[in-house]
Formats: C-alpha cells, sequence, structure tokens
C-alpha cells in the first residue's frame, strides 16, 4: 500500500478499511513539544475515524512551558497558573496518517497545534515556527527541500537499567570505531534492521545504515523530502528507534556529546530550495560560483547561524560537540565537500545543496528547519553574498567567526538577533529565549557527577 508512492502513508478510506479489518486498533495521535519529544494521546480507531480525524483533540497548553521533568515553569506569557493552564486544539494533519508498523496493530498521525480561542496556529508551537516559514518560501516563489542525517549510540543496557546506574558506566554495544565496519554492524542489525524495516513500512523511507565513529555509534539515513514533511519524518525515526531498543531491552541516546572523550553524535542537515512544482533546484546553474539564489541563501546561512544558535543546538550538551579535529565544526566557515567546516557545499545540478554540521543529534527539527529557512531566505531577500569559501583545514585557520561555544552564549546571541524577531516576532522570540535560559539555569543549579569526583575528597 502506498499514497504519493510512498509505502506505510494512508488515506482516511484506507485507514477505514484497517480499522474495520481488525488491522489497526489504535492511531497514536501526537504533536511536537518545545523539546522536539512527541506527546499526544492513544486513540482507539473506531473513535479517530468518527470524530478526531474531523474534530481533533485537546491537550493542555502547559505542555509549551514544561521542562523536561514536566515541570511547569513560571514566568511565561502564554501558558501560566494566572490563566489557569487552559487546552489547546489539535488537528490532525491527515497528511501524515501512516501505518506505525511497530507497534502493534497501530497508525500514527501528526497535529498542528491550535489556540481555543483565536482558532489560529498555536503562535509558539514548533510546527507553526516551521510552517510559517514554508509559508515565507512559497510566497518568494520556493519549495524548502531537506534531509536530516541522525547518529546515534546504542547501548546494551536496557533504558531502565540506565537509570538505575544513573547512566554511568553504560555498555556500548560496540567495543571499537565502527565507521563504515561491517563486522560491527552486523551485531547491531536487531535494532538497525528493525528500523529499517519498519521505518520503510510506515511511510519513512530508508536510504541505508552505516557505522560510525565511536564504539555503538551509527547513523541511519532516510530519504530527503519537502522540510515541512522531513521534520515529521526525523520525529518518527528517533520515536520508532526509542520505541525498538525499548522493545529489545537495549537502550539508543540521541544526546549530542554522550562521552568527552570520544565523537557525539550529529545531525548534518541538507536543505536545498526548488520551483513551486518541485521540477527544477533552482540553486543549479551554470554559473562557476552557483545561482544568485544559491550564493544569497548560503550567506544567510553564514551571516545569521550564528544569532539563530539556540535553535540548531538546544541543550547544554549540544555545545559539548564543538571541539578541534571532532568531526563538529568549531568555524563559521563554508567550503565545497569539506567535513571540517560549518557548511559544506555537496552535489551538482539537480543535487546540489547546503550541508550544515552545526546541529547534533539533540536538535528539535522542527526548530532546526525554521531556523535554518529563515535564514537563507532572508540572504536571499537581503542579497546576502557568502564569504570566500574555504579551503583546508578549518580547525587550524585563525580569524574565522566562530561557533558559539555554550548556550548561555548562543542565548546572548540569540537575545540580540533582528532577524530571528523579523522571522518569527517578539512573542515567540521571547517564549523561546525564556525556554532556553530555564535550561540554562537548570544546569547552573545542578551538582555534577565531575563536581562530586574532583572536589568531594581533594578540596
Amino acid at each position: 500500500m502506498s499514497k504519493n508512492g510512498i509505502r506505510g502513508l494512508l488515506t482516511l478510506e484506507e485507514l477505514k478499511e484497517k480499522v474495520q479489518a481488525g488491522a489497526v486498533e489504535t492511531v497514536v495521535t501526537v504533536f511536537p513539544d518545545l523539546y522536539g519529544r512527541l506527546m499526544g494521546k492513544r486513540i482507539t480507531g473506531e473513535y479517530f475515524l468518527d470524530y478526531v480525524a474531523r474534530s481533533g483533540m485537546h491537550a493542555c497548553d502547559y505542555l509549551f512551558t514544561v521542562d523536561m521533568e514536566m515541570e511547569p515553569i513560571p514566568g511565561y506569557q502564554y501558558a501560566n497558573w494566572e490563566l489557569g493552564y487552559g487546552d489547546f486544539h489539535c488537528l490532525p494533519d491527515l497528511s501524515t496518517l501512516r501505518m506505525a508498523t511497530w507497534l502493534e496493530k497501530s497508525a500514527f498521525v501528526i497535529c498542528d497545534s491550535y489556540d481555543e480561542k483565536a482558532h489560529e496556529l498555536t503562535p509558539v508551537a514548533p510546527r507553526t515556527l516551521l510552517r510559517k516559514q514554508v509559508e515565507a518560501a512559497a510566497a518568494m516563489g520556493y519549495t524548502a527541500m531537506g534531509a536530516s542525517e541522525l547518529e546515534y549510540y546504542i547501548f546494551s543496557d536496557s533504558y531502565s537499567r540506565s537509570r538505575e546506574k544513573s547512566y554511568t558506566d553504560l555498555k556500548h554495544f560496540g567495543a571499537y570505531i565502527e565507521d563504515y565496519h561491517i563486522l560491527q554492524g552486523s551485531r547491531e542489525e536487531p535494532l538497525n534492521a528493525a528500523a529499517r524495516k519498519h521505518l520503510s513500512a510506515s511511510g519513512v523511507p530508508v536510504e541505508f545504515s552505516k557505522g560510525e565513529w565511536g564504539p555503538g555509534q551509527h547513523e541511519l539515513n532516510i530519504r530527503y523530502a519537502e522540510v515541512l514533511d522531513m521534520a515529521d519524518r526525523h520525529s518518527i525515526y528517533k520515536q520508532c528507534f526509542k520505541d525498538l531498543a525499548d522493545q529489545l531491552g537495549i537502550s539508543v541516546t540521541f544526546m549530542a556529546k554522550v562521552n568527552q572523550k570520544i565523537a557525539g553524535s550529529s545531525c548534518h542537515i541538507h536543505m536545498s530550495l526548488w520551483d513551486k512544482e518541485v521540477t527544477r533546484n533552482v540553486f543549479a546553474g551554470n554559473k562557476p560560483t552557483g545561482e544568485d539564489e544559491f550564493r544569497w541563501f548560503l550567506g544567510g546561512w553564514v551571516a545569521y547561524a550564528g544569532e539563530l544558535m539556540p535553535f540548531l543546538a538546544p541543550t547544554i550538551n549540544s555545545y559539548k560537540r564543538y571541539q578541534l579535529g571532532s568531526w563538529a565544526p568549531t568555524a563559521l566557515a563554508w567550503s565545497h565537500d569539506n567535513r571540517t567546516a560549518g557548511f559544506r557545499v555537496v552535489g551538482h545540478g539537480k543535487s546540489l545543496r547546503i550541508e550544515t554540521r552545526i546541529p547534533g543529534a539533540d536538535v528539535n527539527p522542527y526548530l532546526a528547519y525554521a531556523a535554518l529557512l529563515a535564514a537563507g531566505l532572508e540572504g536571499i531577500r537581503n542579497k546576502v553574498e557568502p564569504p570566500q569559501a574555504f579551503e583546508g583545514d578549518v580547525y587550524a585557520a585563525t580569524g574565522l567567526p566562530q561557533v558559539p561555544r555554550t548556550l548561555r552564549h548562543a542565548i546572548e546571541a540569540l537575545e540580540k538577533s533582528s532577524i530571528a524577531r523579523r522571522a518569527f516576532g517578539d512573542f515567540v522570540v521571547d517564549h523561546y529565549l525564556h525556554f532556553f535560559r530555564t535550561e540554562q539555569t537548570l544546569y547552573d543549579n545542578a551538582v555534577t557527577n565531575w563536581e562530586l569526583a574532583r572536589y568531594f575528597e581533594q578540596i
């Protein structure tokens, strides 16, 4: 079964047939929160068809104001105790309706969030931010296409065992660096083969999986798509992997840096602009320096990425990746097919695209794609020329603008950013500033294992 040529996607009529045949009993109905986690409800197939498919469902608006532990955080204007933490309305985007073959007799759908009173898209919802940038691109005559390259570490310990061990002394699924390594990859097939199979059967077409630089580290790549569709695929990919790992009694993590001594996990993001009919890559052309849109879009990425960093690197841990010789970028430079640069131009003709190597695997894809699209479109509007392409080892270069090294520095840049406020509006930017500052404050107040190991006895 396929919809739009993609196996696993469902029409509403096909879902009805599956529910009536007993092949689907549950529709997992979700939306992404500020961290990119999928939140929502498991709805019976019959009730979804009778009511939710047309009328949606409701969820508490505190979900766009909580921290990682689901604690409501004071100080947000969008939702707070004074306003009573009401509901927002979730309407299924039926273009995302698909099987979820890794779950028993289940389908899956992603919702857009609407304010209950205004009947407009919830301004702070991550999917709204990306939708509005997609609309901005369409108004300029473009369709943005993208792809996420996600890396992850696999551990032999289950999630519950990992919690019991306070996430220390976990056993990596591999014993050595396994970049492109077929033997070690074979040992990890219980998870990776299951993910390839189930994602491909659930509307997320897979290209390949391969070993990465760390022990137990792997990468699985999915087919590129329009950027909102890609952000959805990215989120489903992570959910599928975690569910499968849980079922196998092992664990997988998408932390950006799980251990200071080994490679971090990235999410290299590729993007290009196409015409409205998605028949022509507008980046492609015969000019030696690329078509105007290509240069200006790249110029926007180089010029504005520094002030949009929290959308690309949202956690304290994100910034632990940016180390010399680590395969993660340290400078805001671009180059042709050079993995030491923050921005890497790859492909040719219809495949010409720009890759940013800045985001880690912990990124919220909706925020990242929204920020990157906003930066690129601003580059086109202002005809921002990129600097000269860098040749050589960017790690060894001096005088280049640097990637912010901490979340605190990134927050300071976002606070001063004019492009962020033009693209997303003051209300949205202030909401996310509060979100990122909360993460920073919680870290500042925490006593870490590093401090205990260093100071407990010796100080």
